[in-house]
């Protein structure tokens, strides 16, 4: 198995997760068209890593770029779009592409994103290579976001979260599950978490939306997630976990009162959407007990954090809601 990013918690670290010493790991202008590149997602691929990314061109129009890596941390990401092929539809059309996420089912690599239909929906698409990507149907009615697909059938169904929303910048929303016979038709929607009490909870009590593909542990689906808060300065985004049943993921068995990682440093505070930390993709060893998660810091570059994995499960039971 090839090995993930990792750096050892520094000695003055009291959090369950830290920060990479040399974020950000991808800055802004990593290719000569981008004003912004975050929000993206990660997977291991042949003897490295392979990821799709969103780059935001300098006249912010939101599309979705692939990019290979041999140590998870230096990327090398096309400079052109990717462009899609007629998967499972021929009705492939798309305003525009973000915030993506991928994972390896079966026998091939599905990307979800936020895709423009009419407005925001979910996209679904795959790839075998990460040279050539087969767009499919649309998998909601607009308007929809943060779609995240379970790494495996639940049930003898494929599994797919996502936050139903507006066409604004949603100042609500709750986090659903959804089932798949077959990747086109979706249907059995069902209520997961939903945003908090602010007094129970404030970072996560304006919308919560799911992160990175969620990871199977001895204690249910780890999902990692995204939750906001509207003050007086705006939005705000902080990273929280969670502990879905195993085979009835609807049911939530924990879910931490406390963040994570919220905005702190410079990077996370800076840029063009101040104060947010927004988790995409993760990868995981347990063997060596590794948790390693990228998020895009200000809507602007992308970062990555660590954890011990056992230590965020025993966190998500300890400090739970």
């Amino acid at each position: 198995m090839k090995s993930i990013p990792w750096q050892e918690k520094p000695d003055n670290c009291k959090d369950v997760m830290w920060r990479y010493s040399k974020n950000p790991i991808i800055d802004r202008y990593a290719i000569p068209s981008s004003n912004s590149i975050f929000n993206s997602a990660v997977v291991p691929f042949k003897d490295g890593f392979a990821g799709v990314f969103r780059c935001d061109n300098k006249a912010v129009q939101m599309n979705i770029f692939a990019g290979f890596s041999k140590d998870g941390i230096n990327w090398d990401i096309n400079h052109d779009p990717i462009e899609m092929m007629a998967g499972n539809t021929e009705m492939i059309e798309s305003d525009y592409k973000y915030d993506p996420r991928v994972v390896f089912i079966e026998d091939r690599y599905w990307i979800t994103w936020c895709n423009g239909y009419h407005g925001p929906t979910i996209g679904i698409g795959y790839t075998f290579d990460f040279k050539e990507f087969f767009q499919c149907e649309n998998a909601f009615l607009p308007f929809n976001r943060n779609g995240v697909l379970f790494p495996q059938k639940i049930n003898g169904k494929y599994a797919m979260l996502s936050r139903p929303s507006d066409n604004g910048h949603t100042p609500f929303g709750d986090i659903y599950i959804s089932y798949s016979p077959d990747m086109k038709y979706w249907g059995e929607h069902r209520c997961v978490m939903k945003a908090s009490d602010f007094v129970d909870s404030a970072w996560q009590c304006t919308k919560i939306g799911a992160g990175p593909i969620p990871i199977l542990t001895d204690s249910g689906w780890l999902m990692l997630y995204h939750g906001v808060i509207n003050t007086c300065n705006g939005f705000r985004y902080a990273m929280g976990a969670s502990l879905l049943d195993e085979n009835s993921p609807d049911k939530v068995k924990y879910r931490t009162q406390p963040y994570l990682l919220g905005p702190a440093e410079i990077y996370e505070q800076v840029g063009d959407v101040p104060n947010v930390v927004f988790p995409c993709a993760a990868l995981h060893d347990v063997e060596e007990d590794k948790l390693a998660v990228y998020y895009g810091a200000a809507d602007t570059v992308v970062a990555l954090a660590f954890g011990k994995l056992s230590e965020v499960v025993e966190f998500t039971k300890n400090n739970s809601l």
